[in-house]
Parts: C-alpha cells; sequence; structure tokens
C-alpha cells in the first residue's frame, strides 16, 4: 500500500486556514449547508480537518484502526444531524467529498515539479477521503432507517384510535389493511385502554378495511380472545355484504363473534347489554 509522505502531511498541517475556507465555499455552493447556521458548518469543518491531520499523523494503514476511532464518531454524529434536518445521503457525504477539491489543488501545487510524487499520494488522499464518504454514507442509512421505522410507528398510533362512545363502551375505527405489526399495535392500544377505563364493552368497526381474508379474520379473531381475557365483550361492525360473501366464500369460522352492519347498531346492542335505555329508542 502507497504511504502518505511526510511533506504531504506537512503542506496540510500548514494549511488548514486556506483549506477551510475553500472548503466551506464548495460545501455552500453545493447547497450542502442548508438548514445550517455559517458558524456552525464552519466548526464542523474545522473539527474534522483536525480529526483527519490527526488520522494522518498516525500513520494507520485505515479509518476502522482505533487511531481513526474518533473520525467515526464524528462523522456517524453528523450522519445523524444531517438525517435529522431532512438532508439526503448525497448532502451528507459530500461534507467529506468536498474536501477533495482544495486537498488535490494544495498537493497539485505543492509537487508541480513531481508529477509521480503527485499521483502517488493524490491517490492515498482519494482513497481516504472515498472510505470516509462511504462510512458517512452508511451511517446516514441507518439513521434514516431509524427515523423511518419511528415515523411509521408513530403513524400507526395514530391510525388506531380507541374512542370513548359511552361510560363502558370503547370504540376502535379500523381504516387500511390489518396486517401483523398493526395488529399487533391496535390489540396494545385497545387492551390498555380497557384497563385505563374499565369498559365492559369494546366494538371494532371494520367499515374502513377494503378486504378480510383468512389473515386478516385470524387478527381479529386473536385481538377478541385477548379482549374477552380481560374480562371485556367485543362486537364486530361494518360487516358489508361483500365482506360477508367473502367469510363465507373462504369458509371462515367466527366463531361466537358478534357482528352487526354499522356502527350505530353496535353501539345500541352495546348499550343494551349494559342496560342503559334511550329514549325514543325501541
Amino acid at each position: 500500500m502507497v504511504a502518505l509522505h511526510d511533506s504531504t502531511l506537512d503542506s496540510i498541517k500548514n494549511n488548514q486556514a486556506q483549506l477551510l475556507t475553500q472548503w466551506t465555499a464548495a460545501l455552500e455552493a453545493n447547497g450542502a449547508t442548508r438548514n445550517l447556521r455559517e458558524q456552525t458548518v464552519l466548526q464542523e469543518a474545522r473539527d474534522f480537518l483536525q480529526l483527519f491531520v490527526d488520522g494522518l499523523q498516525s500513520g494507520s494503514g485505515g479509518i476502522a484502526d482505533l487511531e481513526w476511532e474518533e473520525t467515526r464518531r464524528f462523522l456517524e454524529k453528523l450522519s445523524a444531524s444531517r438525517a435529522q434536518l431532512g438532508h439526503d445521503s448525497h448532502q451528507a457525504a459530500y461534507f467529506i467529498f468536498a474536501l477533495k477539491g482544495p486537498l488535490f489543488g494544495l498537493l497539485q501545487t505543492h509537487f508541480r515539479d513531481d508529477p509521480a510524487r503527485l499521483a502517488e499520494q493524490l491517490w492515498v488522499i482519494s482513497e481516504l477521503l472515498d472510505t470516509l464518504g462511504m462510512h458517512t454514507i452508511r451511517t446516514y442509512q441507518k439513521t434514516r432507517e431509524a427515523v423511518i421505522k419511528r415515523q411509521q410507528e408513530e403513524l400507526l398510533e395514530l391510525s388506531t384510535p380507541v374512542v370513548k362512545l359511552w361510560d363502558g363502551v370503547l370504540a376502535l375505527p379500523l381504516i387500511g389493511t390489518l396486517d401483523s405489526q398493526r395488529s399487533q399495535t391496535v390489540m396494545e392500544s385497545l387492551l390498555q385502554r380497557i384497563v385505563d377505563t374499565g369498559s365492559e364493552i369494546a366494538i371494532i368497526d371494520i367499515t374502513g378495511v377494503p378486504t378480510v381474508d383468512t389473515l386478516v379474520a385470524q387478527h381479529l379473531l386473536k385481538t377478541v380472545t385477548a379482549i374477552r381475557l380481560m374480562g371485556a365483550d367485543c362486537i364486530i361492525s361494518g360487516v358489508r355484504p361483500q365482506i360477508a360473501q367473502t367469510i363465507v366464500h373462504l369458509g371462515l369460522d367466527l366463531g361466537t363473534l358478534t357482528t352487526k352492519a354499522n356502527l350505530a347498531d353496535a353501539l345500541k346492542l352495546a348499550l343494551k347489554r349494559l342496560g342503559v335505555s334511550l329514549d325514543g329508542q325501541g
């Protein structure tokens, strides 16, 4: 492996101010500083450049070595902040790649009388910056995936609101497909609300569920079973003719499930079971 020449390191160390000015200008021109204060960008660039110089001075063979640990942590923190600011992976990685231009220009001036040495040192610096840039991208992707997962979980919670219709009666309107992950969220939310409110009846409204197949029916049955184990009763509302035909066609056994065509009918049944009499209702 080609080694970094001592004069290359000296040139970088002695020209850090020039490199910082050219580097931050390139970042600004590329849009990599969006939503960032100028002072923040300058401080990040200054900190990284010092870490970069320290890593070069260590003589380590690659960024996976212990000598580059602090640099890796810096880039991981930077990637996470860029992901949270909504920057894409290109903007995050460009923080590293934008340093290439100033460094290459510096080395071209320094080794202008030694083309062979210039080519050799350009390769060493380029390979190192590429590796650091790829580490930044990998870290960014992990952070972004974690952000997306958290947002999906939050959306799941928002899409399964448990509503108190009456003292002792809860309703959970479902909209969209009921998969395994959402079924688990539905069950946990509903059971917790039953405990919190001491409700005796839970109505699961599936009017907004486009189709009911074997998997959806199994999820519903598991949820109903869990509700009954909590000492409450359950009514399924929103069973449209198409869904009823599908259930029959699939030969699904919904056991002793109580079903109603709409939420209003389910509420009437729930109130009747609680012994509540509504004026004007037969």
